[in-house]
């Protein structure tokens, strides 16, 4: 059943699936921890209301969307979509609902500049609307330096080009540094959200990190001594 309101079955799945999220992330220290999948989580919840969407799946396919994500799996596409549909099925839900769920879960990832991930339905609308919020502004900043720390990148080679992705292939190879990244995917998330409700956020958002930027470059040539 699609609807707004969350029965005491779906609040005891989200309550599971919550404790499960949260074991998942415990030990993550690249910026894709428990925090990150709250945040989402709170966000898209937020969006939903805002969106009228059905609720129980969106808050389903908040906390589950890193479970799948490849960079947690040593890049195995495959392993962390049989952890999600596992977990579903345990749950007991309806085929139909497990369905939505997935298909939410699976569209949120970026996969490349040149990669169309626009989702079908407004339930993934928006749980992609709210990861990208969490790529962005303040938040994205940090997660990006923390992100890259973890996997030993460089912060930024000025000999380097960034590179616009084709095909997933060539993004999820990439070994590109820490402020490239800001180009290949940060600075391209705002004209890539769905919702109305995330536009408005993204905007502020976007600027803060064009700011940031401007910053950072200032500091590396040595142009703020004056």
């Amino acid at each position: 059943m699609i609807g707004i309101d969350i029965t005491d079955k779906e609040q005891d799945a989200i309550n599971r699936t919550s404790d499960f999220a949260r074991d998942f992330f415990e030990s993550d220290a690249s910026g894709h921890d428990w925090w990150h999948t709250q945040r989402v989580w709170k966000l898209a919840k937020g969006i939903a209301e805002q969106e009228k969407a059905d609720l129980f799946v969106v808050e389903m396919a908040a906390l589950l969307h890193d479970v799948s994500d490849f960079k947690l799996h040593g890049g195995d596409v495959e392993a962390g979509k049989r952890k999600v549909i596992d977990w579903l099925i345990g749950l007991e839900l309806e085929e139909m609902v497990i369905n939505h769920i997935w298909n939410a879960v699976n569209t949120v990832s970026y996969k490349g500049a040149g990669v169309d991930t626009t989702p079908a339905t407004i339930e993934a609308m928006i749980v992609q609307d709210a990861d990208r919020l969490d790529a962005m502004g303040a938040m994205g900043v940090a997660r990006t330096l923390a992100f890259g720390g973890n996997r030993g990148r460089k912060l930024w080679d000025p000999s380097e080009t960034p590179e616009q992705h084709q095909s997933f292939e060539a993004y999820k190879n990439s070994q590109s540094s820490t402020v490239s990244h800001f180009y290949e995917k940060l600075l391209l998330l705002k004209d890539r959200i769905n919702t109305e409700t995330a536009k408005r956020i993204a905007e502020r958002r976007h600027q803060y990190m064009e700011e940031f930027l401007e910053r950072f470059f200032q500091e590396w040539e040595g142009k703020d001594l004056v």
